[in-house]
């Protein structure tokens, strides 16, 4: 389903307060009612403007509706975070027919009188829980990292508005951590409604491109550049690791795109990741009258065909 932007579809700012948003809903509750209006698609916009206007004039609903984040635009396929969905607020059997999937993901189907349950008293309501992505290196990756995290959290104000307030966070990534995944901060999301619980936090890690190194969950692939005598003939060559330098052993006769394998040379784990070194023969460069000489030389002595698989 798409997520749908109830400010834009009122046409009020973010900010904006209950008076704006009631002035602008009777005003476009009248342009579109399908009793009088003459527009083509009257009766899909009314709706429209009724489920916005059911969000966004209730201050709880909007609280939870606006801790869904800045990551959802409208047009994009709307997937709640984990453990967002189905929350359960107060509307109408009647109302509920006119909501939206969308509408229904996020607030549920609650037929009860507003605001109450049992005895009357205000229903404690478990906060949003949020989504946020976090970029770290390679090498933070491989050895943890503590990060700084600023969040903007939603707050219901005494005179019904809806404004943020900031937080900063010291986050833990442990060592080991791989493209994608998601580290729960439990507690960390948005605020609880009369007194419930906060939500929790997701963050999912998002690992930058390395220069060298890339990433397949806990394996690291390298290109490993060699010259054509040590090819040809064997050697010792010193490799890149995420920990350090170690030495290789290249047989002799290897060819482009040979893959070799360090083993628990990759990002730490149970098992740890192992780092897989592709081969790549670099041709030295014929830039002097010697250099060229050493090339003649070697397809005299050397006669070979490179491309006599394909039969030319």
């Amino acid at each position: 389903m798409e997520y749908k932007d109830y400010y834009k579809t009122l046409g009020v700012a973010r900010d904006a307060g209950q008076d704006d948003i009631k002035r602008a809903y009777r005003r476009l509750a009248r342009k579109y009612h399908p009793d009088v209006s003459k527009e083509p698609d009257a009766e899909a916009r009314f709706k429209e403007v009724n489920e916005a206007n059911e969000v966004l004039k209730d201050p709880e609903k909007r609280a939870a509706y606006d801790a869904l984040g800045s990551n959802w635009r409208a047009g994009q396929d709307f997937r709640p975070p984990p453990g967002a969905g189905a929350r359960e607020f107060q509307f109408s059997p009647e109302e509920a027919a006119e909501f939206s999937d969308f509408f229904s993901s996020i607030f549920g189907h609650s037929f009860r009188e507003p605001g109450t349950h049992g005895g009357g008293q205000p229903r404690k309501r478990r906060g949003q829980d949020q989504s946020a992505r976090i970029a770290i290196d390679l090498e933070d990756a491989y050895r943890g990292v503590t990060r700084q995290l600023r969040l903007d959290l939603p707050e219901i104000g005494a005179d019904g508005h809806v404004t943020t307030h900031s937080r900063t966070l010291n986050v833990r990534i442990p060592a080991g951590v791989t493209q994608g995944r998601q580290i729960r901060l439990a507690g960390q999301g948005g605020p609880g409604i009369h007194g419930g619980a906060a939500g929790d936090l997701y963050l999912e890690v998002e690992i930058s491109p390395h220069r060298h190194f890339t990433p397949d969950g806990r394996d690291i692939h390298l290109r490993l550049p060699i010259a054509p005598w040590e090819a040809a003939l064997g050697a010792t060559v010193q490799v890149p690791t995420l920990g350090g330098t170690v030495n290789l052993k290249i047989p002799a006769g290897s060819q482009s795109g040979q893959r070799m394998r360090l083993k628990g040379r990759g990002l730490p784990g149970d098992p740890p990741g192992d780092e897989l070194v592709v081969l790549e023969i670099v041709t030295p460069p014929a830039h002097s009258e010697e250099a060229k000489r050493v090339y003649q030389h070697m397809a005299e002595q050397l006669p070979f065909n490179p491309r006599a698989e394909l039969g030319v």
